[in-house]
């Protein structure tokens, strides 16, 4: 796959299979997120994997706010749609600036990753951080993003759009979701 296929086919998914993703998959999408750029090489971020504990998965997703434009439809459901892993990517209190901004590139780099390797991901800052926090009790770090991971049950598409469209995600008469993006020409400007 070229990176401007992956680019251009990911998509955000909320609607997974429950099938279960393989620990070599989360390593790779792991992998991925830290050799992606960050602020002076400092490498703030750090990564817990919850999957196997059902019970903790299911309260952090409890914590979890879905895709605010087609709400109530693509609310996951718990053993049905809902994702069957969460990266949780943490770090150190004072670094949560620098890590916020470091985060960014390492998710687009597991988004990538996970596109790449059959997987679907959504990117969560929508959540209950204190709450995370202490059902992983945390000790000296603190949750700055969640990924849900899984393998997706939907195929959300992208379409390109002029600057006076509507940007909103939304649903068709087909439940397909389809991701409106300003056009190269709609947001650029040459001087």
């Amino acid at each position: 796959m070229n990176i401007k296929t992956a680019i251009k086919g990911r998509r955000t998914v909320r609607r997974f299979s429950q099938k279960t993703v393989s620990a070599d998959k989360i390593k790779q999408l792991i992998d991925a997120g830290r050799v992606a750029a960050c602020g002076g090489n400092m490498q703030r971020l750090r990564y817990v994997v919850v999957q196997d504990d059902k019970e903790l998965l299911g309260n952090i997703f409890d914590t979890t706010a879905w895709g605010g434009f087609v709400q109530p439809k693509r609310n996951p459901v718990p053993g049905e749609t809902a994702p069957t892993a969460f990266l949780v990517l943490t770090c150190k209190p004072d670094d949560a600036t620098g890590a916020a901004i470091d985060a960014g590139a390492a998710i687009a780099n597991i988004q990538l990753m996970a596109y790449a390797l059959g997987l679907g991901c959504c990117w969560i800052g929508a959540y209950k951080h204190e709450r995370v926090d202490s059902l992983l009790e945390l000790d000296g770090m603190q949750s700055v993003f969640l990924v849900a991971l899984g393998y997706p049950a939907e195929s959300p598409v992208m379409e390109d759009i002029g600057i006076d469209d509507p940007a909103p995600y939304y649903l068709d008469a087909d439940d397909v979701l389809h991701v409106p993006k300003y056009s190269v020409e709609a947001i650029t400007e040459w001087r």
